[in-house]
């Protein structure tokens, strides 16, 4: 036995065959002396590159700004076996290695996919230079293992702090500012600023967006002055702040604003009304001046304000307003705007009226036909079967609203229905191609749901041909298709021999029965799908060969199947024991259904072969008793 010794170390790179020489001797016989020959070829070894496997371990150096749980360092497979650790993607050879941290005093994870993640909570960005050493164990499943050694450098931020411009500002508004209406606007350097404000003296007057800075008021303002602390900081990194103040101050003034009537516009115009039409005139005057010193403007969306416009005081249609489109669905088929008053003089002074308009539909078109209805529906469909589906169309909104209704109603000339919301058409009635090929059906398609008033509905009619497909008549299946049965004769009276079961077409039509061959004595006799036998004084046992056609409806061709029995009759007067039921078998042979097209009986291919395997057997048995009388 040659086995590797324990310190030995090989390399196939560097030696790759071993020869051996052994030398063999039994006592009282020569020395026998072989040579064996040792190759070594490369394997996957686990081995761990440099600078990772050495003393110092591997550099790392990233930003205490860098976000938590990002990838800093990842442990890779190379092709040859060695570990690397070069990029951040894990191998997919990686799955099969394990890796464990042998210290654990560090705010570092290491994955089991060898990623080195940044801590949960990040770098401390207020500190220097930070450095975290971590050993790292890889073991592989075969239990090899190598180690080696990160260093993670942790270096400042190099990014722009927080701060603001000007430590403080002041803001003056005037008295009766609207909601919601801008003050004044913050502005902080630095990265992901956000903006809060912090204290207030009226701290429901103001609010602040977190992300423009800019600054609203929450209500109409009134003589007042409010310091606000506002405070900016990088939502990253929240300990990373700035703070301002800002000094509002709100003025008051003796100019009443102008007074309108109405001071709320909610008007409902249809789709149809025309251009330069006038929804709604104020009426509005000036406390401090007269009246021809006005100036009326339209505000809000751009699709109201291209939609109207003011004539003076007047607010005019100045576009179609078209009910009939998803755009003016999804406004919800109501425009919204506000027209704004504003009287000279320093400062300007306003007011604003809201304006609602609601758009009403007006049932405009007509409905209109599908294009060549035309629909074939077999004469054996059942009942509520779909025939097709007239699809009418409706341009006005909602679209393809419709109802719809057969002219002349259900009927025997007329076996179809219609659905009033779908349109499908269904078979509610017998058909029969022979008497109707075709119909055609008058449907009425009425709108609805497209005018204010219900009344004012539009409707048309439409042509549909209906054709009726002819389905031929399908052979009866009986089972089984092949019967051994065995009875005992009753000398002068009839008996029941078996009941054929055989099914038709699914309109459910009456089967016809007849014995087509192997009854020439006449000892048996068919009344409905029953068999009778007759002995007729039978002396001796038989066999009978039937064969029974069964058919449908009539037709041209006529459509039938023939069913085998074979019967076994046994008069009582001979040795076999009376039989006092009837056993029926089914020979296990292959289903086979012969379709009879013409008045000529073909026999199956069974019977064929029967008849001449017996012909075969009774010619030799012939020939064998004629050559024994030879030889006697």
């Amino acid at each position: 036995q040659v086995t590797l010794h324990a310190s030995a170390e090989l390399d196939a790179r560097r030696v790759n065959q071993y020869t051996l020489t052994l030398r063999a001797a039994c006592p009282g016989e020569e020395e026998v002396e072989e040579r064996l020959f040792v190759q070594v070829t490369a394997g996957q070894v686990l081995r761990c590159d440099a600078p990772f496997a050495s003393a110092e371990g591997d550099v790392v150096r990233v930003l205490a700004d860098v976000a938590p749980r990002t990838p800093l360092y990842a442990v890779l497979l190379q092709p040859l076996g060695g570990l690397t650790v070069r990029g951040f993607s894990p191998s997919s050879h990686c799955l099969s290695l394990q890796f464990r941290l042998r210290n654990h005093d560090t705010p570092l994870t290491l994955t089991r996919r060898g990623l080195l993640l940044a801590p949960a909570g990040g770098f401390d960005p207020s500190k220097d230079t930070q450095t975290f050493r971590l050993e790292i164990e890889v073991m592989d499943r075969h239990g090899h293992n190598c180690s080696g050694a990160v260093r993670v450098e942790v270096l400042p931020s190099r990014r722009p702090h927080v701060a603001f411009l000007e430590p403080q500002q002041a803001v003056t508004v005037p008295e009766g500012t609207r909601p919601l209406e801008v003050v004044t606007r913050v502005h902080a350097t630095g990265d992901n600023v956000r903006y809060t404000i912090l204290t207030s003296l009226a701290p429901t007057l103001f609010t602040i967006d977190e992300v423009t800075g800019e600054i609203r008021s929450t209500r109409r303002l009134g003589v007042t002055h409010a310091r606000l602390l506002v405070r900016a900081y990088n939502a990253l990194h929240p300990a990373d702040h700035d703070t301002t103040v800002i000094n509002v101050t709100v003025q008051g003034t003796d100019r009443q604003a102008p007074s309108c009537v109405p001071a709320i516009s909610v008007s409902q115009v249809a789709e149809t009304v025309s251009l330069g039409s006038t929804l709604v005139t104020l009426r509005c005057t000036d406390p401090a001046g007269a009246e021809g010193g006005l100036r009326y403007s339209l505000e809000g969306p751009p699709l109201s304000r291209s939609r109207f416009r003011m004539e003076g005081p007047r607010l005019q249609v100045n576009a179609t307003l078209d009910y009939d489109s998803e755009a003016m669905a999804a406004m919800g088929f109501q425009f919204t705007a506000t027209i704004a008053v504003t009287a000279g003089g320093q400062p300007l002074r306003s007011t604003h009226v809201p304006v609602l308009v609601t758009v009403t539909p007006v049932n405009e078109f007509t409905p209109a036909c599908p294009n060549g209805a035309t629909f074939t529906v077999p004469e054996t469909a059942a009942f509520g079967s779909t025939v097709g589906r007239v699809a009418g169309t409706d341009r006005d909104y909602p679209p393809d609203s419709l109802e719809y209704s057969l002219e002349g109603g259900t009927g025997p000339t007329q076996p179809f229905s219609i659905d009033t919301r779908t349109g499908e058409i269904r078979v509610v009635g017998p058909l029969d191609s022979q008497r109707h090929r075709s119909y055609r059906l008058t449907v009425r398609l009425t709108d609805t749901r497209n005018d204010l008033d219900p009344a004012k509905r539009r409707s048309r009619l439409c042509d549909v041909a209906v054709r009726v497909q002819a389905v031929p008549d399908q052979a009866p299946v009986c089972t089984p298709e092949v019967q051994e049965l065995r009875i005992t004769a009753m000398s002068g009276s009839r008996q029941p021999v078996t009941r054929l079961a055989c099914q038709g077409n699914p309109d459910g039509a009456e089967l016809a029965y007849a014995i087509a061959g192997g009854n020439e004595d006449g000892h048996f006799r068919l009344e409905g799908n029953t068999l009778f036998c007759v002995p007729n004084d039978l002396a001796e046992p038989r066999t009978f060969v039937l064969l029974v056609e069964v058919w449908g409806s009539p037709g041209v061709p006529r459509r039938s199947t023939v069913v085998a029995l074979v019967v076994h009759v046994t008069p009582r007067s001979t040795s076999v024991p009376p039989s006092t039921t009837t056993r029926l078998t089914t020979l296990r042979k292959k289903p086979l259904v012969i379709t009879r097209t013409d008045a000529v009986w073909h026999p199956p291919a069974w019977f064929v072969a029967v008849l001449t395997v017996s012909a075969a057997l009774l010619l030799a048995t012939l020939g064998c008793v004629a050559r024994r009388l030879l030889c006697r």
